[in-house]
């Protein structure tokens, strides 16, 4: 039987600690079951005192009262301690899995959504669960026990006085019914409307160095107010929605109130109750309101919860990371790369970026990759890394079609130097190691010592322990391209490449990493994304790229050495942008004039 995205929410994150719901039941129907206990205690004691009975039982009867509402507090205490730990525990638990989750996403994905907005799904949306997980159910069931209890004594005492209320209660829970039912789509657009206005912030704050640079504080807020206004107009809605609630209840209780009084003093006047059963009748009239209006909060509570599993199980059933074949393992050593007529466009297939790309790269030799800005270099990596899927073709590594190979052991294979290195607030060892707390720590100095970077190393205050604070502040980009390459040397893959990943270095440090850049290709494959020439003289073989196709491929000394090929118009001309963008007449000038 298929359930509900809230009930298998619950099942799954609140079923594991049973026990401890189980005990929280039992402190609350004990604390209910307290509360029912104290009017009659009342009225005892107003009866008692005014038939003249004896201090004593009036003493008693004070020292009773005042036991069983100091005993009521101790168990609120401990079931509320109770219901906060559980809401933590499970809430976490979910956050947990919502960020694994979001991190097997495929690209496309991210691309369409903002990192703010994820957060404000992961943390928000879930937050906004943490009474669903831990009082909801338990708080239904007690409130509901309350009220049965009320009703059932009221009409112990005086069945036309339990029959009136018992229709003021089912009328209050009707409309309670009916406003919630009406209110959740409004919570579900307040929610919404604050996930888009935390992307919009997540995204200006995260450039907000090339806003301050370029002027562009004005333009920001102007942006920012039709978000800020969505977010205000969906709140408010959403707040009136469940004040609505409180006053749909408040107006059903008047005429309870109403009722209360006028029966009792009719009861009363006509000697059929005591002054003390009047007063046990208005103490469990203020006492039916109480349940009543924990239904109506947690009613508002599952309102807004409401919204938030919807939007959490729609971000659930996003598929994750792409589906893995029979899991072939990848042959050791440096792979065999091949592409069989790829063609691949982001989420747009009639316009690809790459078009019937094919070519081999044999293992242990290295291909440079040269073409203009959009080509479509680094596209086949991450076809490579398997981010995105080919729409046509396939991508061999070893002999193995990707699509059989478990993503996680393609990624162990694979070592990326990328242009834009990221950082993460964290110790140097953190991100040398991306957090594997198994690799030696002599290792990782053997390494450091070899790209150069050991006088950086030991400049720091606590070496491989301190803190790389936000934005890189304290690195040079230079500094940051050469821990990525620690990292690969730490991976130690059998496929290498290099995305124009001496770009932000200076010459002094890139020559320092020249050596270890030839240890890194020995013995592995390696493929260099490059716009300059310089990038590739260390490359065996050589494809261009022109308009995602490609326009040439061979090795890189032939190429080289054959007049007219497009690599050789390259060396003469010292243009590529010329070359690559089909203006061989202009390369062709600019070669006849260098000779």
């Amino acid at each position: 039987m298929l359930r509900s995205p809230a009930a298998d929410l619950f099942i799954r994150y609140v079923a594991p600690h049973r026990a401890r719901v189980g005990g929280m039941a039992v402190l609350l129907l004990a604390g209910t079951s307290l509360q029912l206990v104290t009017p009659q205690i009342t009225r005892f004691f107003i009866d008692t005192a005014q038939a003249g009975g004896a201090v004593s039982a009036l003493t008693l009867a004070a020292g009773l009262y005042l036991g069983v509402a100091l005993l009521s507090q101790v168990v609120s205490v401990v079931e509320t301690y109770a219901a906060e730990h559980l809401g933590w525990t499970a809430t976490n638990a979910l956050r947990a899995d919502l960020v694994q989750h979001s991190v097997e996403l495929p690209m496309s994905f991210h691309n369409a959504h903002a990192p703010g907005e994820l957060i404000e799904r992961i943390d928000g949306d879930v937050s906004e669960l943490a009474n669903f997980f831990s009082r909801f159910v338990l708080q239904l069931l007690g409130s509901a026990a309350l009220l049965i209890g009320v009703l059932a004594l009221l009409w112990r005492e005086e069945w036309r006085v339990g029959l009136a209320l018992t229709l003021v209660s089912i009328v209050a829970l009707v409309a309670l019914n009916a406003v919630r039912a009406r209110g959740t789509r409004y919570s579900w657009a307040a929610r919404q409307a604050s996930a888009d206005l935390f992307g919009f912030l997540e995204e200006r704050l995260a450039g907000l160095r090339d806003i301050q640079a370029l002027g562009g504080q004005r333009y920001v807020l102007g942006r920012l107010y039709p978000y800020v206004r969505a977010h205000f107009q969906n709140s408010r809605t959403a707040f009136l929605m469940g004040g609505v609630l409180g006053s749909a209840v408040s107006a059903v209780f008047t005429v309870g109130w109403v009722l209360v009084f006028a029966m009792g003093a009719y009861f009363y006047r006509a000697g059929t109750m005591s002054i003390g059963t009047v007063f046990l009748l208005v103490q469990y009239m203020a006492m039916l309101r109480r349940p009543l209006d924990e239904i109506g909060r947690q009613a508002q509570d599952f309102q807004r919860a409401g919204a938030s599993v919807a939007r959490i199980a729609e971000f659930r059933a996003t598929a994750p990371m792409l589906p893995d074949g029979p899991a072939l393992d990848l042959p050791a050593g440096p792979p065999r790369v091949e592409f069989r007529a790829v063609s691949f466009g982001y989420g747009a297939p009639d316009a690809p970026v790459v078009k019937d790309v094919s070519f081999v790269l044999e293992p242990g030799r290295v291909l440079g990759i040269l073409g203009r800005t959009g080509s479509g270099k680094t596209t086949l990596t991450r076809l490579l890394l398997r981010l995105y899927e080919p729409d046509a073709g396939s991508v061999y590594l070893g002999g193995v079609d990707l699509r059989q190979v478990g993503v996680p052991d393609l990624r162990r294979h694979i070592g990326v130097v990328p242009q834009d290195v990221q950082l993460f607030q964290a110790s140097v060892r953190d991100n040398l190691t991306l957090f594997d707390p198994d690799i030696p720590r002599a290792r990782i100095f053997d390494i450091v010592d070899e790209l150069g970077l050991g006088p950086w190393l030991s400049a720091l205050p606590n070496g491989l322990d301190a803190e790389i604070v936000p934005d890189h502040a304290g690195l040079s980009a230079g500094e940051a391209q050469l821990l990525a390459f620690v990292r690969v040397f730490l991976r130690d893959p059998g496929l290498v490449i290099l995305d124009e990943a001496a770009s932000r270095l200076d010459p002094a440090t890139e020559r320092l990493i020249d050596r270890a850049v030839d240890r890194l290709f020995h013995q592995r494959t390696g493929i260099v994304i490059a716009h300059r020439l310089q990038t590739v003289e260390r490359a065996d073989d050589i494809l261009i790229l022109r308009n995602g196709r490609v326009a040439e491929w061979g090795p890189r000394e032939k190429l080289a050495g054959v007049r007219g090929s497009l690599f050789h118009e390259l060396l003469l001309a010292g243009a590529p942008s010329a070359v690559l963008d089909g203006s061989h007449e202009e390369a062709h000038y600019v070669a006849r004039s260098r000779q």
